[in-house]
Formats: C-alpha cells, sequence, structure tokens
C-alpha cells in the first residue's frame, strides 16, 4: 500500500480561481435545497462533466433540473439525458433495494425477492471463497461497462476481486480503446482532443486562444452524445466565430449539412481517404516542414507509402470524386490552425489502428499538434488517471501472466489491463486457458448493447457461470439472463465523487460530483467497490475508513481531499501549449514527445515490435462489395451501426417515457429509391439480415443514406416487453448487434466491423407494427 501511496500526484487545476458567475454550491431557494454538481453520467454522456443544479424539496424528493450557468464549459446548456434526470431517478421500474435469487431460477423474473445488504455480500462472499478456493481468482471476470464515474473500473478488477480479467464485452474493444492505444504508441499521449478552450479561464475570449480555422469532424456524432469528454455543442460555438467544418461521415447530418466539404465514404473505407489526403498534402508541398524536420519521425517512409493511395484510388474505393478529396485536404492542411476530431467510427473496423495512425500523420504533418486551436494534449503526468491503480500490488506477477489474451495481444492487454473480449468469450466456451465460474457486471448491459453476436455471449455465460452478480439502476436483460444478486446503484444526484474531463488525458476541467439526496438503499460504484471489497480482500482496504479516503487516494491521489474541493464544482486545468519544447510531454524532462524516438512517429517502432506493419496501410472490410462480391447477390447493400441518438445513450433511457417518445422505436434508415424498389413503407416495420444473423427495426425513409447503405440503431430492448427467458425484454428481436461476428479484430486485437458489412433487408407484415404497438401502448398505461 505504501508504493501506492508514492505515486505521482496527478495534480489539480488551481483552486479558488475558477471564472464563475458567484454561485454557492449549495443554497436554498423557494423551500428547496438546490445543489450544483458536475457529474460522469447523468446517465447519458461520457465524462463532459455537465453543469447541473438539483432542487430537492424539504421531503428529500428531486423535484426539479436545471443547467448550471455557472459551468465554464457547458454554461447551463444541457441535453434530454439530464433534463430527464428525475424520471430517472423515481422510475417506477427503477430498482433502489438489493435482491436475490436462486441461481436455478435464472431467466425467471418472478424469483426474485428482496433482501438486506449483508445478505446479499453474504452470498457473493460465499460464492467468491468456493469458486477462488477450487479455480483460482482468474476465473472470476468484471465485466466492465460505462458506469457512473469513469476511471473506477479498474479497482474493481484488482481490489474487490484479485482478478486480472477485466473485459469489456465488445469485440476487439472496439470503443474508444483503438484510437487511445494509436496515440499513445504514436503520439505518447493518451488522446489528443480538439482545442475548444476548455481548460482557458476565459474561454473562447483568452488571449491564449486562437479560434480553429478548419474542424475536420471524422465518424462522430458531437452533438447527440458529447463524446468521450467533449462537449458537443463546443462546434457550434466556434463555427459562430468562424470555424468551417469537413465532416467524413457516410450519413448526412445537422453538422454535414453546413460543411464545406462532406465526405460521404462507404462505410469502412476511412483509411483509404486519410492516406490519400496524406498524399495530396505531401504532394503538394502543403505540410509544415519546420514540424516535420524537427518532431517527426519516418516522414519520407510514410511519403512512400502513401504515395500509393493516391485520390483518384482512394476515390474509386470510397465512392468519393478525387478532386473533392483533394479540396478537402488542401483545406485542412491550408488552415491555420486546424482541428480533427475523430470518433468510434475508427475503432469499428479491422483497419481501425491504421486509420488512427493515418489521422494521427495528418495532426503532425500540418502542425496542429500542441498548439492554439489545434490538438491538445496532456501533459506527462496525464493519462486514464486509475489505469493500473494498485495492480501490481493487489494481484502479483503470477495473477498477472494469467490475464486472458496478455501473451497473444500485448497492445491491446497492455494498454488497458484488460482481458481480451474475444479471447475471454472463447475462454468460457471452451474452457482454455482455464474455466471461467464467476461474474461481475458494473454497467454493463452486454446482452443489448456491446456484444458482437449477444446470443452466443448469452449462451456462453449461462453455461460456464457458477455465479453472477451486478451493480445496477434497473433490471436489464443481461442481469435477468444470469446474475443471482441484484445490488441497487445511485444516480449522479445521489452520489460524491470525481470527474476528470476525457479520463484526464487532456487539459480540460476536473467536476465534482455533490450528493443531493437519497434513494432508497442504493449505493455509488465507489462504495460498492469498497463494501465488497472489504468482505472479499480486507487486507487490501486496511488504510481505507470509509469511501472518502478511496475517493481520494483513487480519484485524488492524495493531492487533496474531496470534502475539500468538492464545493468548488468544477475547477478548470491549466493549459500549456507547445509543451514539446519544454520537456513537459516526457516524464525525463526532455524536449520532444513521450515516444521511443522522442518524436511523433509516422514510421510506428511500437507497431513494428508488435509485429505489425510500422507504416499506414489500407485493408479492405472483411465483408464488403469489393472483397467478398460474390456475396452481394444474397446481401446487396452495406451496413453500418450505431449513429448517436440524442434520446439514449447506448442501451439506457428506453424506460424513461420523454425519452421514448423521442425515439419510440429501433429505426433503420433506409434510402427512398432503395424503399421503393424493396416496397418498404416509411414506418413499416423490417427485417435486417445477414450470414450472422437478423433483426427486426422500423423503417426510416431518409436521403441520409445513400441507395447502397443502410444504417440501424443499436442498443434496443424493450422494458415493457416479457422478461423471462427466452424473451429476455426483447433484447435479441431488435438487436442489430446480431448481425456483427466475434473474431474479426485487427492484427493487434483492436477492432471490429461494427460499422461495415453486408446486409439485406425486407418488409415485413402489417400485423406485425399492431403488436408491436399494443405492447407499448401497455407499458406507457402501466408507467402512469
Amino acid at each position: 500500500m505504501e508504493e501506492m501511496k508514492a505515486k505521482p500526484a496527478v495534480p489539480l487545476p488551481t483552486l479558488g480561481e475558477t471564472n464563475d458567475l458567484g454561485k454557492p454550491w449549495r443554497w436554498e431557494e423557494d423551500g428547496c435545497t438546490v445543489t450544483r454538481s458536475a457529474p460522469w453520467s447523468p446517465p447519458g454522456c461520457h465524462p463532459v462533466g455537465c453543469g447541473v443544479k438539483l432542487y430537492v424539496d424539504e421531503n428529500g424528493k428531486l423535484v426539479k433540473v436545471e443547467g448550471d450557468e455557472n459551468q465554464q464549459i457547458t454554461q447551463g446548456r444541457l441535453c434530454v439525458r439530464c433534463l430527464t434526470l428525475r424520471d430517472f431517478v423515481y422510475n417506477p421500474s427503477r430498482i433502489i433495494h438489493p435482491m436475490k435469487r436462486d441461481p436455478k431460477y435464472r431467466g425467471q423474473a418472478d424469483k426474485w425477492e428482496q433482501c438486506t445488504w449483508e445478505e446479499a455480500l453474504d452470498i457473493i462472499e460465499e460464492n467468491y471463497r468456493r469458486i477462488t478456493a477450487e479455480y483460482g481468482c482468474e476465473s472470476v471476470v468484471f465485466f466492465v461497462g460505462t458506469g457512473r464515474e469513469g476511471g473506477t473500473l479498474g479497482p474493481y478488477g484488482t481490489y474487490m476481486l484479485r482478478s486480472p480479467n477485466m473485459c469489456y464485452t465488445q469485440s476487439g474493444y472496439a470503443c474508444y480503446v483503438p484510437r487511445m492505444a494509436a496515440a499513445a504508441y504514436n503520439l505518447g499521449s493518451p488522446y489528443p482532443e480538439i482545442d475548444y478552450a476548455g481548460g482557458l479561464p476565459g474561454r473562447y475570449d483568452d488571449p491564449a486562444f486562437v479560434n480553429p480555422e478548419c474542424i475536420m469532424i471524422w465518424g462522430k456524432a458531437p452533438l447527440a452524445s458529447n463524446p468521450d469528454g467533449f462537449f458537443g455543442h463546443a462546434v457550434v460555438d466556434m463555427m459562430r466565430r468562424g470555424a468551417r467544418l469537413i465532416v467524413v461521415d457516410p450519413r448526412i447530418t445537422w453538422l454535414s449539412s453546413r460543411a464545406d466539404y462532406h465526405l460521404a465514404l462507404r462505410a469502412g473505407t476511412d483509411t483509404a481517404l486519410a492516406m490519400a489526403m496524406l498524399d495530396t498534402i505531401i504532394r503538394e508541398d502543403l505540410y509544415d516542414h519546420d514540424f516535420v524536420e524537427y518532431w517527426c519521425y519516418g516522414f519520407e517512409q510514410l511519403a512512400e507509402r502513401v504515395a500509393t493511395m493516391p485520390a483518384e484510388k482512394a476515390g474509386e474505393i470510397c465512392g468519393i470524386d478525387p478532386e473533392y478529396i483533394k479540396d478537402a485536404a488542401r483545406m485542412y492542411a491550408n488552415a491555420k490552425p486546424a482541428s480533427l476530431q475523430w470518433g468510434l467510427a475508427f475503432d469499428q473496423k479491422a483497419n481501425g489502428m491504421q486509420l488512427s495512425h493515418s489521422a494521427i500523420c495528418l495532426m503532425a504533418i500540418t502542425g496542429n499538434i500542441d498548439v492554439p486551436g489545434g490538438q491538445i494534449l496532456g501533459n506527462a503526468s496525464s493519462g486514464q488517471n486509475e489505469t493500473g491503480f494498485g495492480f501490481e500490488e493487489a494481484l502479483g506477477k503470477d495473477l498477472i501472466s494469467k490475464m486472458i489474451g496478455l501473451k497473444e495481444y500485448p497492445a491491446y492487454a497492455n494498454t488497458i489491463l484488460d482481458a481480451h473480449a474475444d479471447l475471454t468469450l472463447q475462454a468460457m466456451e471452451t474452457g482454455e486457458p482455464y474455466p471461467i465460474k464467476m461474474g461481475f457486471f458494473a454497467g454493463n448491459n452486454l446482452m443489448s448493447c456491446t456484444s458482437a453476436e449477444p446470443k452466443r455471449w448469452h449462451d456462453a455465460m449461462c453455461k460456464t457461470l457458477d455465479f453472477c452478480f451486478t451493480l445496477e439502476c434497473f433490471m436489464t436483460p443481461s442481469a435477468q439472463a444470469v446474475c443471482d444478486v441484484f445490488l441497487p446503484l445511485a444516480t449522479a444526484a445521489e452520489e460524491d465523487g470525481v470527474d476528470f474531463a476525457h479520463y484526464g488525458a487532456t487539459p480540460v476541467g476536473t467536476g465534482f460530483m455533490n450528493k443531493a439526496l437519497s434513494v432508497g438503499e442504493c449505493k455509488t460504484d465507489m462504495e460498492t467497490c469498497m463494501i465488497v471489497g472489504k468482505r472479499l480482500n480486507p487486507q487490501l482496504w486496511e488504510n481505507y475508513h470509509d469511501v472518502y479516503d478511496f475517493i481520494d487516494d483513487l480519484r485524488l491521489h492524495n493531492n487533496h481531499r474531496f470534502k475539500d474541493v468538492c464545493k468548488e464544482v468544477y475547477v478548470q486545468k491549466d493549459v500549456e501549449y507547445y509543451k514539446y519544447e519544454t520537456g513537459h510531454l516526457r516524464k525525463d524532462g526532455q524536449p520532444g514527445f513521450n515516444t521511443p524516438t522522442g518524436r511523433v512517429e509516422l514510421w510506428s517502432t511500437m507497431f513494428a515490435q508488435f509485429g505489425d506493419d510500422p507504416l499506414p496501410y489500407y485493408e479492405e472490410p472483411q465483408y464488403s462489395p469489393l472483397n467478398t462480391p460474390e456475396l452481394l447477390d444474397e446481401y446487396p447493400y452495406v451496413l453500418t451501426t450505431g449513429a448517436r441518438a440524442y434520446a439514449f445513450f447506448h442501451s439506457e433511457n428506453r424506460q424513461i417515457p420523454f425519452c421514448r417518445e423521442l425515439n419510440p422505436d429501433p429505426l433503420v434508415e433506409i434510402n427512398p429509391k432503395t424503399a421503393a424498389k424493396l416496397g418498404i413503407a416509411d414506418g413499416q416495420w423490417c427485417e435486417v439480415w445477414n450470414q450472422f444473423g437478423s433483426a427486426k427495426l422500423k423503417a426510416n425513409v431518409t436521403i441520409a443514406v445513400d441507395e447502397q447503405t443502410i444504417h440501424a440503431q443499436h442498443g434496443w430492448w424493450f422494458p415493457e416487453d416479457d422478461p423471462n427467458e427466452p424473451n429476455l425484454y426483447g433484447t435479441f428481436r431488435s438487436n442489430i448487434n446480431n448481425l456483427v461476428p466475434n473474431f474479426h479484430f485487427g492484427k493487434l486485437g483492436f477492432g471490429a466491423p461494427f460499422k461495415c458489412l453486408l446486409c439485406n433487408i425486407k418488409p415485413l407484415a402489417e400485423n406485425y407494427d399492431t403488436d408491436m404497438q399494443l405492447v407499448w401502448e401497455k407499458f406507457k398505461r402501466e408507467d402512469q
């Protein structure tokens, strides 16, 4: 424990110097206590720290949620998911007490019974002792999800369970981590975000900030999702100040309709486009010669490689006019400064690491890294601030060596200290390299949302897990299927905690969640981690007397005390540009980047070390019109999935009436000409299928997609539907992940084809729509 305490502190911003509007953190108003908070997930977004004001009446009830105009980034603006937080807190289907169920009755909703926390802990401890005594701690898997305070997830697997196997069950961990890994290996920084003046006291008017002339938004929907810690509306703020847009997206969106260039490529061909843009910039001598000469490694090799993908060739692959590609590349290269915002689409293809490498090359050769209005980087102490917390101390070398996938995919496992998702599924199916016997779900509705081939995951878990428990707000299909103990999770309104924007990777801000009320017996992620951990492995928790000790150590690294700093609500970080010149990017204090060469690696020494090509290269999606033309007669359309919706965050909020009214049914977008050819009417239920599976969704006939493309929403289940096996709230009926295969990742273990497959589509009979409508009407009556 003392070694852990000695780790370098992660500095927080200077306290007491925030540029707010003078509101205290808590006050009385019209019979209510108003508490200001900056939650990680309300639910609804990744770590933005959106400012909320929580109004609680004299009876301790949350009566209103408003945006906090004092929060320097969001400035009072909130999405519908925050505004409906009260409906989430008091939803009649929310579970607010611990529950237990005999494992022989898994999948049967009426077999759950309320129990005390002590009973629940007794059951968890009894099964943990039994299973680990026979199979070892490695037989326990923590199935990680979003949670309510990102970054606390690692200690669940280490300090609580002493398991080396924390697993995010999405094939190839095709969400954020491939981008983070590519950046860490080739840039030496965990995540370069576009500079939106987030950490500057004067925001856009701060003298240190330069508004970007061009923002390239690539495979991201910032307005709908505030993704990866970025406050999406900042794009609109900078557009109002003159920023022009390039949008790379197969679909027409609000932002693409306002862009100078909308590069509507065929889904999955992004790397060809990025290489062609690099070739155009280099061929036409539009790159930043000084930055390339002094701060980049491997430029000549990069130039030679991307010359194999001229705009003419990429145009044929992507379905874009080559001159349009060149013009967009010129606009990006000539803008001073320019920024590139990369999104989930980078991760969701086997060729995604090469796309991420190409994007870093674009940022670098144009001189837009670590400059005002370009890409901002954290300093040498920044990163995913809890990755590795207590890992070696709690596990030891023997357990660490047993992590699933560590030997096969070290680039994956060592970056995030996670078991490889696909190999974990394989271990459950085969018992190799050892049996998996116990599971813990934390904020992970994996069967409805993240997992490819969800029925395959369901069957593997039902077959192999002797015991499973969950921490959740609502009964989910995943919990209903395989869990034996249900622990009730607090919402953001019921939590004290810390939120690092961008997981602490880039200099924006730190938010503090301030508890405004209590509901039932719900506990936070952190409280649960500590309570269960003290039962299962008390020797690791001797220095933590209460949850605030744990928060201070894990989240604040004992640099501050939560109870001292929480009243600040949100503080901005100190922003410094051109850190590669001052030595602040490297732990040794030398100028340069924190890579083996000390430069931005256009030729990647780390990729070469892991056995992959050190230069960007293009691979056609595994199933595509060019790669598998023999499939086109049966599956003639390109399938892309998962574009963000304003009403939902992944599989959450389906039981919130207002959110559901905004998006009542799972939608599949289809072009009007394609719909007319197939006899599909707008609003008609359809079946989408391919060689891996099928899903039923309602047609949204729209010009947002071209005639070749089908886009389907993800994360769908139906809280109003039959909860019992085999239906499980209809989770497999409209689950587009039924069509996505596992084990189709890239050479380093990352990526999966969630956004680039083939499919077919057909209309369903009219009575199907009637049946679904009856179920939904029954749900609304019961909710009222």
